[in-house]
């Protein structure tokens, strides 16, 4: 792809992608964890978001089924709408959010309770481990053999499902769950695809939003939206359990004759049944 011809919208591929909204209990109620993203990324700079990514091709690597708690494939993709591979999902919302956020949901093999790093020495351990991840010379499998840890996916709620509209230079089809943040491990950005981090209450994040201070795409701003209503997060994690299969959401961006972007709209809208979706990637000489 150049920036000096135009590209055909329907030849972008949609890349499957996983995001985790970590919830917690503040001292004002619920709060949320969101990153940002650096300037320079490729896709969303500068976006606020949720710790996540691509699912990659070794997240549907076999060895994760026995080192995943409660889900083998065919449960989790059941649970996730999917014919097979939903397992995959889980698998890449857990590594994501430990590579981007540093925090591991995940137990030892002899305990109920999420792996803590309030010890120095763990919590340095793991830093290192989550660096290796990141760069490939550790896969996630490993880390847990090595460290005899299980997945815990089960406490992973699937909440909203969103596709990237045609058009857009990257799409991804991107499954949003809900997971309680581990009370002794405490995450931060990775200073390289992001650059800063915040524990914050969803209606603050709403507000910074409308008020300019936060940039967000609609995805993030309607996982808020879902999360504003709960003063806890044993609430909101119990209606993220009653969701169930979440049907997707495909937007469709509105463009001019000069192929300039006059607007997005969504399933249910008016006009989004008649609206054409755009021919050639937006951005590129028509």
């Amino acid at each position: 792809m150049t920036d000096d011809q135009p590209v055909l919208a329907a030849s972008i591929p949609v890349r499957p992608a996983a995001t985790v909204m970590l919830v917690r209990d503040g001292d004002d109620g619920l709060e949320v964890f969101m990153l940002q993203r650096t300037h320079g990324a490729a896709f969303a700079r500068g976006q606020y978001v949720f710790p996540g990514g691509k699912v990659d091709d070794a997240d549907h690597g076999e060895t994760f089924e026995p080192i995943c708690d409660g889900l083998d494939d065919a449960p989790a993709s059941q649970l996730l709408g999917l014919d097979h591979g939903g397992l995959a999902w889980l698998v890449a919302a857990v590594r994501e959010c430990f590579e981007e956020a540093g925090v591991l949901l995940a137990r030892p093999v002899d305990g109920d309770d999420v792996i803590r790093f309030d010890d120095p020495a763990v919590a340095d351990r793991f830093n290192e481990a989550r660096h290796q991840v990141y760069d490939g010379s550790l896969s996630l499998a490993e880390l847990c053999t090595r460290e005899r840890l299980m997945l815990m996916v089960d406490r992973m709620h699937l909440v909203d499902h969103w596709i990237t509209p045609v058009g857009e230079r990257r799409r991804f089809d991107t499954r949003f769950f809900v997971a309680r943040a581990p009370e002794a491990q405490e995450p931060l950005h990775d200073d390289g695809e992001t650059i800063a981090s915040l524990w914050v209450r969803p209606a603050d994040a709403l507000r910074m939003w409308q008020d300019g201070e936060l940039q967000m795409f609609p995805p993030t701003v309607m996982s808020l939206r879902f999360l504003q209503p709960h003063a806890t997060a044993a609430a909101a994690l119990a209606a993220a359990a009653d969701v169930g299969v979440p049907e997707p959401i495909l937007p469709k961006v509105q463009v001019d004759a000069d192929g300039k972007v006059t607007g997005v709209i969504r399933p249910g809208e008016p006009g989004y049944d008649d609206a054409s979706e755009p021919e050639y990637v937006i951005g590129f000489p028509r």
